[in-house]
């Protein structure tokens, strides 16, 4: 019965949105200092724009170690700033454009360390900076019809981001999912662990501290951790608390939360993933949590079921590239 199960926060977290982040975690300690921009955290911003011709907005670099190569408008957040806020001022600064932000296209990251955000977004104003503006932060911005890389690019990682945008525009594989405006001290992950067997049927894992919800896990800080990538902290806990060691499939992003100067002016992220647990027989149960801080609860109520497995089987969540 839905009573045994946390059906708002399921509602909530499928459909993209927020839901309140508490004290508790599962899981190690979760660190004891909170998350601040340009201390123990990056968190880089990026933008794919088209415009009416389907040419993409591309910006000439001003930085002396890559002065004259072509990328995406792309730059660091700074204290301060909301995800989507930091992403159109370094649009506007490069480019000399307004914008909108349409959706999230991609999350990469290399743990607390470094995560970039990818928006796809729109021209909504503005002026196209020429050489005659260029200034430190871009030499000139320019749409661009062609094959990107018959131009010097200051790297080849904004390809795949360009490909995932187009793909994006022809049949969007997953609803437009943009930041929430909620407040988080720590970077942590809200994880919606799901096991399906060939029959069909389909549990989620529950933490049951408290009344039931789903599980919370907090990046750990310390140096190896800050570059041990958004997964690390998932493993952990499958591995502690699901026999025998589990190999869930990939990260998939539903929604993330962010407030800026949140609680001690904190730049903390609650990242709403989605993972699944693959069966080891057909017909398979999951595995038996080892002790009482974890047990599964059986979907059984269609529409329910149904959104979540269309998250699962579609790929409709925003790619974790790590």
């Amino acid at each position: 019965p839905m009573g045994e199960a946390p059906a708002a926060e399921l509602d909530v977290v499928l459909g993209g949105g927020g839901w309140e982040v508490g004290a508790s975690f599962e899981g190690p300690p979760a660190p004891t200092g909170p998350i601040r921009l340009g201390r123990n955290v990056c968190y880089v911003v990026l933008a794919v724009l088209f415009n009416e011709e389907d040419r993409v907005l591309l910006v000439q670099e001003a930085k002396p170690e890559c002065r004259g190569k072509w990328y995406l408008p792309a730059g660091r957040m700074e204290p301060g700033e909301n995800i989507v806020g930091a992403m159109r001022r370094e649009v506007k600064e490069e480019t000399g454009l307004e914008c909108e932000a349409l959706t999230l296209l991609a999350l990469e990251e290399r743990g607390p360390a470094w995560i970039r955000f990818a928006f796809l977004a729109r021209p909504t104003g503005g002026t196209l900076k020429t050489l005659e503006e260029a200034d430190a932060e871009s030499l000139q911005a320019a749409w661009w019809a062609g094959d990107p890389c018959a131009l010097p690019l200051r790297a080849l990682d904004i390809l795949p981001l360009l490909d995932l945008a187009a793909r994006y525009r022809r049949s969007p594989p997953h609803p437009p999912t943009l930041p929430k405006e909620l407040p988080c001290t720590l970077l942590c992950l809200r994880l919606l662990v799901v096991f399906t067997n060939d029959a069909g049927d389909l549990w989620v894992l529950l933490g049951t501290a408290g009344t039931p919800h789903l599980p919370m896990v907090a990046c750990g800080m310390s140096p190896a951790e800050l570059h041990g990538g958004l997964r690390l902290p998932v493993l952990r806990l499958l591995r502690d608390c699901l026999p025998p060691d589990p190999c869930p499939g990939p990260l998939g992003l539903l929604g993330l939360q962010h407030r800026a100067g949140g609680p001690g002016g904190a730049d903390g992220i609650c990242f709403n993933v989605l993972l699944s647990i693959p069966p080891g027989s057909p017909r398979a149960a999951p595995p038996e949590p080892c002790g009482p801080a974890f047990r599964w609860w059986h979907v059984e109520e269609e529409s329910l079921r149904g959104r979540i497995l269309q998250r699962l089987r579609t790929a409709a969540t925003v790619p974790i590239r790590s």
